[in-house]
């Protein structure tokens, strides 16, 4: 089960990615913590883009960790 703290500190992170993908008309969700996996979903432009992996590897999971590092990676669904 997930922590209330861990919650929030994912969103803390999310929260501070999410005006990078809005200024690109993007923007990105969590659906679920398990595992220590974090699943997100990207919405608007995000959704086809072709380098939204490379944003959720270097800019999403990146800061995840940053705020919650015992996350193993963070998995767009």
């Amino acid at each position: 089960m997930e922590s209330v703290e861990l919650k929030k500190n994912i969103m803390l992170a999310l929260d501070e990615i999410r005006p990078f993908l809005a200024s690109d008309g993007g923007d990105i969700s969590l659906v679920s913590i398990k595992d220590d996996v974090v699943n997100v979903r990207f919405h608007g432009a995000c959704e086809g883009c072709k380098v939204n992996q490379m944003t959720l590897k270097t800019g999403v999971e990146m800061t995840v960790k940053k705020y919650a590092p015992q996350i193993k990676k963070v998995v767009s669904i």
